[in-house]
């Protein structure tokens, strides 16, 4: 991915955001941790963590960029959303596997499957899960959505909608259940691979008995350059969602699925100026649903006043 990556996953950590970054840096080429934020007075007052401690980090695996974000004990990783990577080859993938199986839980053993010569999809020591498997893709590591429970079978209406909301989007391939494939219905996604804003994606439905669903602990951030792609972004991923998860520039999209929609120079007013006029940013972002960048640099200026 380029330095203007669109979407880029937030990983809600319980105080493990750096170590996490540390460890998933260690296992790839191109990887880096790149910048780090801490929690300053208003923010730490609302979210109830110490003020001064690491907030964020930044960082980079296989050129893609993420984020890890010292949320607290409120959400946890589910494997309703995973990160797939592409490997070279089966011994690359065994030998990621078993790294990333180091005080994780194995969810289906690395082994030969009738879809791949080597996969295997583990949960790691923090919880974020992973499915790793010994063939190469271009994109190394991709998000991977698993639509079960209530959202079982709209995995392909999900990518549908995805892909008409961001330029540079498409669908690449599609596996279907066929009938007599278990308890999904035939023509569901057993998986499919599609692109959003030139990043790959994956979907699949599953009508196993899963206990878990989409939860905060992954969101998706959408970078935006103007006001204008927060408004459309806002309004197009937030339609049919739930109102009460609005807040801060976070909404859950008719699917459950959490995303981030924020200003790409937000960084920067968090960043720049004294104390108080970053006091006064994250004080007016907390106000906010929708964030409003004229609001931002309204607040950003008024403590030079």
């Amino acid at each position: 991915m380029t330095p203007q990556q669109t979407i880029v996953p937030c990983l809600w950590f319980d105080d493990q955001a750096e170590a996490a970054a540390e460890f998933y840096t260690s296992l790839f080429p191109d990887s880096a941790i790149e910048e780090t934020t801490r929690y300053n007075r208003t923010v730490a007052e609302i979210a109830g963590r110490p003020e001064g401690s690491v907030m964020t980090v930044g960082f980079r695996l296989a050129g893609c960029a993420f984020t890890g974000l010292n949320g607290g004990p409120m959400f946890r990783f589910t494997p309703a959303i995973s990160l797939f990577v592409s490997c070279a080859d089966v011994e690359q993938a065994r030998s990621l596997f078993d790294r990333l199986s180091e005080g994780g839980t194995v969810l289906m053993p690395f082994q030969a499957y009738p879809f791949s010569e080597g996969y295997g999809w583990v949960a790691d020591r923090f919880g974020l899960t992973w499915q790793v498997n010994g063939a190469p893709r271009e994109q190394t590591i991709a998000l991977s959505l698993l639509f079960t429970g209530a959202q079982c079978g709209r995995a392909e209406e999900a990518m549908n909608h995805y892909t008409t909301l961001f330029p540079n989007s498409g669908i690449d391939d599609i596996w279907r259940y066929e009938d007599g494939e278990g308890p999904d219905a035939a023509g569901t996604l057993k998986q499919a691979v599609f692109t959003l804003a030139g990043q790959e994606f994956r979907v699949m439905d599953s009508a196993l008995d899963h206990a878990f669903t989409f939860t905060e602990a992954l969101s998706l951030q959408v970078l935006c350059d103007s006001q204008s792609e927060v408004d459309r972004y806002w309004e197009q991923l937030g339609a049919g969602g739930d109102p009460d998860a609005q807040h801060c520039g976070w909404l859950k999209d008719r699917f459950g699925v959490s995303w981030q929609v924020v200003p790409r120079m937000l960084p920067r007013l968090l960043r720049e100026g004294d104390a108080e006029q970053v006091e006064q940013v994250s004080g007016a972002m907390l106000q906010m649903k929708k964030l409003d960048i004229s609001g931002l640099e309204q607040a950003h200026a008024g403590e030079r006043a």
